[in-house]
């Protein structure tokens, strides 16, 4: 069930198209993602990290989802 860097943020980018966004991870389950995009401009982080993981559609939910860990930065354009 493993995933690739890619994949993820393939997800990512299919609800956020014209965010910036950089995934890293090797091992298939453990990512660090840092996202930024210009919807996220009036949310706080709670709320931007919620849209970002609402992207992933399941993929972190439960000890069965795909991936286990993912470190993640968001924010708005500067």
């Amino acid at each position: 069930m493993a995933m690739l860097a890619s994949d993820l943020e393939a997800l990512i980018r299919n609800a956020l198209p014209n965010a910036r966004i950089r995934v890293e991870g090797d091992d298939g389950v453990h990512f660090s993602a840092e996202v930024i995009d210009e919807s996220f401009r009036g949310m706080n982080r709670v709320q931007q990290q919620r849209a970002v993981y609402a992207a992933l559609k399941g993929k972190m939910d439960g000890p069965n989802g795909a991936v286990h860990a993912l470190a993640l930065t968001t924010k708005a354009p500067e």
